[in-house]
């Protein structure tokens, strides 16, 4: 694996406007979400964790996109190919990771859509933002 190609500032950024897009995707659609998931907002714990955990999933899958999307465009990428290697893996691994989850735990598609939706608002916001900044500047010297 060839970490030479990944921007770290580029996967912060990337990383942070995901966790935002969620946050901004997941209160307008509280209500429906919450009723697909079958929670009561009155017996919910609240804790952080969730939000912390998130954040962290979302720099993983930054920095993965960056490896993959590097790995293929010879350490160049573009937001072309950010948006189109975003949308092939979370067609490829997220939306149909969701979708048989939800089918056997029994939830509808309501729930499938609502979180399918916001994963590829992530991986097409990571995908473009990674493209945008492109390759790492090379060291000085």
């Amino acid at each position: 694996m060839d970490f030479s190609v990944v921007n770290w500032l580029a996967v912060i950024v990337a990383a942070v406007i995901a966790w935002l897009f969620g946050a901004v995707w997941y209160m307008g659609l509280s209500k429906p979400w919450l009723n697909a998931a079958r929670l009561d907002p009155a017996t919910m714990k609240r804790s952080a964790l969730p939000f912390i955990v998130s954040f962290i999933a979302e720099l993983v899958m930054a920095l993965v996109l960056t490896l993959v999307v590097g790995a293929i465009t010879g350490g160049e990428p573009n937001p072309i190919a950010g948006l189109l290697f975003g949308f092939v893996l979370w067609l490829g691994f997220i939306a149909t990771t969701l979708t048989a989850n939800h089918r056997y735990q029994g939830f509808g598609w309501t729930l499938t859509a609502i979180d399918a939706g916001h994963w590829l608002g992530v991986m097409l916001i990571i995908g473009a933002v990674i493209g945008w900044f492109g390759a790492p500047a090379a060291p000085a010297g």
